[in-house]
């Protein structure tokens, strides 16, 4: 009877395994590995500063098309295939972006990891948390989606022993730790796990208001992290004037913060409820990015970081609770969440464009990028005020077309 409850302990921990391995590879590193990274390219004259932060908001782009496509993909092939093949291409951008070849070269792997990564949000609790006991969802949706926290913590850990090798040897050294980890995770993956199943193409789905307010507020969230999560390293470094060391020093913090914020966050969920859980979280970030231009000293500038580094992968588990709360159909869940993540995907994009057109145009002011996050993160809490009345009207029962016509529905 012992051997049997470990087997089934292993058999529920490898997929939960897998899921976080693959955010660790395609958001974790694909993504936040490039921030500690911005000041040496810019230094070693790989790209202009102007081309290294629209090379940034590339992985943006392609995190929205993946989000867009992931369903799809797993359609065609199966969740479990499609996943393998996301982390695969992962892999292969880091080790191609080891060759500065041209920003079109680079834009386009960079643009395919973050198409990976959109692709592997959208999946990767679908494809794992079925084949978890109920009891043990929470925090399994905590464990998988640590995995963005530890990426980057580890980025941060890793990147600034790498450079002392090099630019390229630092991308090298990037891509083998997500090859290990694809190989790692390749058979960790649920054997059972089905293609994505297609909406049905006329039942009428009951959808709450606050959906459609989370969506929109999950989109301003997403405006709200990326100068954090894009700029503190250049900020640090160049802007305060402490130089690449400190900046890294400072993105550890950021890590740090990012490995907590999951667990914090699913804990205040379970404790207080998604909702008023996100409230707390939408003050508390707002304080910490509009405090973050006056903050001069390292010890500000840590404590500020591990706040802010909290709020990227702490509110996916987060929002995820809060459909859940919503949506009490299994299937619905589902498609609210992809298009939650497209919402947010869409935002992300848009906002990461936005803030390097405008830190160009202002002569690289970080100050100003900081307090229109804060802005936006204000403009999210007004839409989580605005859901306490709107909760309180019974679910309406919506036809198809009209959330084919409003993004719910494919």
């Amino acid at each position: 009877m012992h051997d049997l409850h470990a087997c089934a302990r292993r058999s529920i921990w490898l997929p939960i395994f897998a899921g976080l391995c693959a955010s660790l590879v395609s958001i974790g590193l694909a993504r936040f590995a490039y921030t500690p990274l911005i000041p040496s390219l810019i230094q070693a004259h790989w790209f202009s500063a102007s081309d290294v932060v629209y090379l940034g908001a590339a992985n943006l782009v392609g995190y929205l098309i993946g989000a867009l496509i992931g369903r799809p993909l797993a359609q065609r092939t199966s969740n479990t295939t499609a996943l393998r093949l996301m982390m695969v291409a992962v892999t292969l951008a880091f080790f191609a972006c080891g060759f500065p070849l041209s920003v079109a070269w680079f834009f386009g792997w960079r643009l395919l990891s973050g198409v990976a990564g959109g692709a592997i949000m959208v999946l990767v609790a679908a494809t794992v948390l079925p084949h978890v006991p109920a009891a043990r969802r929470g925090l399994a949706s905590g464990a998988i989606f640590l995995g963005i926290g530890l990426g980057i913590a580890g980025s941060g850990t890793l990147v600034p022993p790498l450079l002392r090798l090099g630019l390229q040897q630092t991308w090298f050294g990037l891509g083998l730790l997500a090859l290990v980890l694809t190989a790692a995770s390749w058979l960790a993956w649920p054997h059972g796990a089905q293609q994505e199943p297609a909406p049905p193409a006329h039942a009428p789905l009951p959808t709450p208001a606050g959906v459609y307010l989370l969506f929109a507020q999950y989109a301003f969230m997403a405006a709200g992290l990326v100068p954090a999560m894009v700029f503190l390293v250049d900020y640090v470094a160049r802007g305060l004037g402490d130089g690449p060391q400190v900046g890294a020093m400072i993105w550890v913090m950021y890590g740090l913060g990012s490995i907590i914020g999951p667990v914090t966050y699913g804990y205040l969920a379970d404790k207080l409820g998604a909702r008023a859980s996100i409230r707390l979280v939408l003050v508390v970030q707002a304080l910490a990015v509009g405090l973050l231009p006056f903050a001069s000293s390292f010890t500000a500038l840590a404590l500020l970081a591990v706040i802010l580094g909290s709020f990227p992968p702490g509110i996916v588990p987060l929002a995820l609770a809060r459909v859940h709360e919503l949506l009490p159909d299994h299937h619905q869940q589902q498609l609210a969440w992809s298009r939650a993540t497209v919402s947010f995907a869409t935002f992300q994009a848009l906002s990461g464009f936005a803030y390097s057109a405008l830190f160009n145009s202002s002569g690289g002011d970080h100050g100003l990028l900081f307090m229109i996050a804060a802005g936006a993160i204000v403009v999210a809490l007004m839409l989580e005020l605005g859901t306490l009345q709107l909760n309180r009207r019974p679910f309406a029962t919506v036809p198809t077309h009209t959330l084919t016509a409003t993004g719910l529905a494919k």
